[in-house]
């Protein structure tokens, strides 16, 4: 078989498509992953099969989620001897995950487009109960986002909801010639693993995503301006936190103080 499948397919704009074909970074990411043969893996968007073949050597009952209906037919007639392979035709984010759990806990990897990589984070962050692991490669960027501590630069709604959830590890860099055709910018493997148990629970996850939202959506001025409609003076007074810091330089833990004390004051 050959890792660069159908070679007639243009890649498509419309679905950020940048095909990987470096096989020392596909071997990287295979280690990386691990699969075992009765893993329930799950493969986002397939694009011509340069990661399922290997993973289907380790774990024939991969399961691939591709939306560009054109790539399917090759994926069928390069993967023809592997009968247990199932191909879901849809959208990755708006994919029912827990639909396809029943075997066990997802092992989800892919190498996700980078037009929808934060939305498709947090529409996997929904079904995290049935989740083991997630592997992406993704723009070196959103790895960057994802994997910030309070006080960095990249600090903000995408690191603190994700990390409120999983625990992120980045595992490594790959260059833009990894790819066919090369993007501009450079790409990053990270993995990520749900919490057995959340280490700051939130009273009410949504009201802590809103406060977030709102803090960030005013990053560059003080919490007491970006999170006015929110919180009183009163109400900084309660909490302990210095409504003269930039939402920057909260942390998780600060960010879910603030949520609780607004769920709280709300149920009075």
């Amino acid at each position: 078989m050959s890792r660069k499948g159908p070679p007639q397919h243009q890649a498509r704009k419309r679905f950020g498509q940048n095909f990987l074909h470096d096989a020392g970074v596909i071997d990287r990411i295979v280690g990386s992953i691990a699969p075992r043969p009765d893993d329930n893996l799950v493969e986002i968007g397939p694009g011509m099969g340069a990661l399922s073949e290997p993973l289907l050597t380790l774990n024939p009952r991969l399961q691939m989620i591709e939306l560009d209906r054109d790539l399917i037919p090759g994926l069928r007639a390069q993967f023809f001897n592997y009968p247990e392979l199932t191909i879901h035709e849809g959208d990755a984010l708006r994919f029912d995950y827990r639909s396809i759990a029943a075997d066990g806990p997802l092992r989800i990897v892919g190498n996700l487009p980078y037009n929808i990589s934060t939305p498709l984070i947090f529409h996997l962050l929904d079904f995290r109960d049935v989740i083991k692991d997630m592997h992406f490669m993704l723009q070196k960027e959103v790895v960057e986002r994802m994997a910030a501590a309070p006080g960095d630069s990249n600090w903000g709604r995408l690191a603190i909801m994700t990390q409120y959830y999983c625990q992120v590890i980045p595992l490594f860099t790959v260059g833009s010639g990894a790819f066919r055709p090369a993007p501009k910018v450079e790409s990053a493997v990270v993995r990520l693993v749900p919490h057995a148990e959340l280490p700051c629970p939130a009273r009410d996850p949504d009201l802590l995503a809103q406060v977030v939202r709102t803090a960030f959506s005013a990053r560059r001025k003080t919490l007491r301006k970006g999170l006015f409609s929110l919180m009183q003076d009163e109400d900084w007074q309660q909490v302990g936190l210095d409504p003269g810091l930039r939402p920057q330089n909260l942390s998780l833990a600060d960010f879910v103080t603030l949520a609780n004390h607004l769920y709280l004051s709300n149920q009075e």
